[in-house]
């Protein structure tokens, strides 16, 4: 199954809050602050902060952040 924005936005199972709070979580259980993640995934502060609101999901971001957490981006979608 590929990850697009529609299929994230557009689903019943997963929504950007769902989503939001599972990246938080990851990054929570690893012990990074925002800034640490940023500079693990090579992505702005304001842009993982718009991932942990809900505001974003894009699917490359996510996939960033999964590889900088060494999680699958799986763990994010609830799939």
């Amino acid at each position: 199954m590929s990850i697009s924005v529609q299929n994230i936005e557009e689903s019943t199972a997963v929504s950007p809050i769902d989503v939001a709070a599972a990246v938080r979580d990851a990054r929570s259980a690893v012990g990074y602050s925002i800034e640490d993640l940023a500079v693990t995934c090579g992505l702005a502060n304001g842009e993982i902060l718009e991932i942990e609101n809900g505001e974003s999901a894009d699917p490359a971001k996510l996939k960033r952040i999964a590889a900088a957490l060494q999680v699958p981006i799986s763990a994010f979608l609830h799939i």
